[in-house]
């Protein structure tokens, strides 16, 4: 009998954390994150970090077990995911991953393989190439080499295009080409989503939050300990001030970028939901009595009640 997995996606800023936590207390589950960004400790703020008040006494993993200076992959995600969903289910309870890092996701549930073992000297020289360079001018080099890897990862994502590089460098063969396996496990879906001049407002409104709770100092932080260098210097919510540390662009800029890199995000993340995942679709922003719903569907799936 394959494990049973709750996986809750969605944009940002649709209440996820929120939904999580009361599934996990309502069905005995403990949370992954299933964030590329919040396993790094000290990115809190923009990274929209669970706190240890929200968490309400609920397990939480995959969360602070990185400093800014490692990598984190999507083999590293898989491995580590694979055996806390091992370890939760020995405790009866149920594992619950939380998050809008499409590809980790997959690769977890369907068992993608991912090729060869990081190789670190490898990765540094290319994300090197890329701050000298530009994300579009490595991506020119996969094109030439791998154009099935080029056609489906944007120049924007540098680190899939690195990846991509590595495994076509180690293995020569496209990382498109590596065969999916059957399902591991018993996953159930579950989406949030809302109108999407509201989710755009939100957005907004999270970001300017999140300035309000010091991002700027958090962001600048990052930037002293290496910024565009480290794969944590990569991610939304970060990237966009360093520009502004390096006196080429104004805050007001800086922040405006954050805003619609973000929302551009949740555009992404809607469409690979949408054609990559079976996800059973939500809007608790103006339905929240569709929360009745998520559980007794959920219930169903488990074979109790809600």
């Amino acid at each position: 009998m394959k494990p049973k997995v709750l996986v809750i996606v969605g944009p940002t800023a649709v209440g996820k954390t929120d939904l999580s936590i009361k599934l996990a207390q309502h069905f005995d589950g403990e949370i992954i994150s299933g964030d590329s960004m919040q396993v790094y400790r000290h990115l809190d703020i923009g990274t929209a970090k669970v706190t240890p008040a929200e968490r309400q006494d609920v397990p939480h993993f995959l969360i602070d077990e990185r400093d800014v200076q490692e990598t984190f992959t999507v083999a590293d995600f898989v491995e580590r995911a694979s055996v806390l969903i091992t370890q939760i289910g020995q405790r009866q309870h149920l594992p619950i991953i939380v998050g809008g890092t499409g590809f980790y996701l997959q690769a977890l549930l369907t068992g993608l393989k991912l090729g060869t073992p990081a190789n670190t000297a490898f990765r540094t020289h290319w994300q090197q190439l890329a701050v000298t360079n530009g994300n579009q001018w490595v991506w020119q080099q996969l094109a030439e080499r791998d154009t099935l890897a080029a056609q489906k990862i944007p120049a924007g994502n540098v680190r899939r295009v690195i990846r991509a590089l590595e495994v076509y460098e180690t293995t020569g063969h496209s990382i498109e080409q590596q065969e999916d396996h059957p399902n591991r496990y018993n996953a159930l879906a579950v989406g949030l989503n809302t109108e999407r001049a509201q989710l755009y407002n939100r957005i907004n409104q999270r970001v300017d939050v999140m300035m309000q709770s010091g991002l700027e100092n958090e962001a600048r932080w990052l930037y002293e300990q290496g910024g565009p260098s480290l794969q944590a210097g990569h991610g939304i919510g970060y990237k966009e001030f360093f520009p502004y540390f390096n006196h080429d662009i104004t805050l007001t800029t800086a922040v405006e970028s954050l805003k619609q890199n973000s929302r551009h995000y949740a555009k992404r993340q809607l469409t690979w939901f949408r054609h990559q995942m079976a996800v059973s679709w939500y809007d608790l922003v103006n339905q929240p009595a569709e929360l009745g719903q998520i559980e007794v569907q959920t219930a169903d799936w488990l074979g109790s009640k809600a």
